[in-house]
């Protein structure tokens, strides 16, 4: 019966970190709901080749809404630094490898590019949410006689 307590204790703590979010990732430093669509874009400029342009990135344009997370991955072989043109987002220098920071977007849509590497750009487009796209949708039986 001694033994029972002490198990009962640890399943209790270990539900909690668990529900409380406990976990080791680390945190972006963004604060927001954990909710929060977070979209990542793929830097794939070849081997340094920053004379791909919009082909420097993967998905782009990328879709995103306004307030959700914003992630650049870099599987390039030489640094990268992201900004939006309209300068409300930078990612600082990301490596070979790396990710930037999850970051905020404040903004509907945007263009970015490369400070490194100005020839690349990209862009984000807003997202549409199912419930504004009304008759875009199909409907069951929708197309078929």
């Amino acid at each position: 019966m001694r033994l029972a307590v002490p198990l009962q204790s640890a399943i209790l703590i270990a539900l909690a970190s668990w529900s409380c979010g406990g976990n080791s990732s680390g945190s972006s430093g963004v604060n927001g709901p954990s909710s929060t669509n977070t979209t990542t874009i793929t830097i794939q400029a070849s081997n340094g080749l920053s004379n791909l342009g919009a082909q420097s990135f993967s998905p782009n344009p990328a879709t995103a809404s306004q307030g959700s997370l914003l992630v650049w991955r870099n599987a390039d072989t030489t640094t990268h630094h992201i900004v939006l043109d309209d300068g409300s987002l930078d990612t600082g220098d990301i490596g070979p490898a790396a990710s930037s920071p999850a970051k905020m977007l404040n903004t509907a849509a945007a263009q970015y590019h490369c400070t490194i590497h100005p020839t690349m750009v990209g862009s984000i487009n807003t997202a549409t949410s199912p419930s504004s796209m009304g008759s875009g949708y199909l409907t069951r039986g929708a197309g078929t006689r």
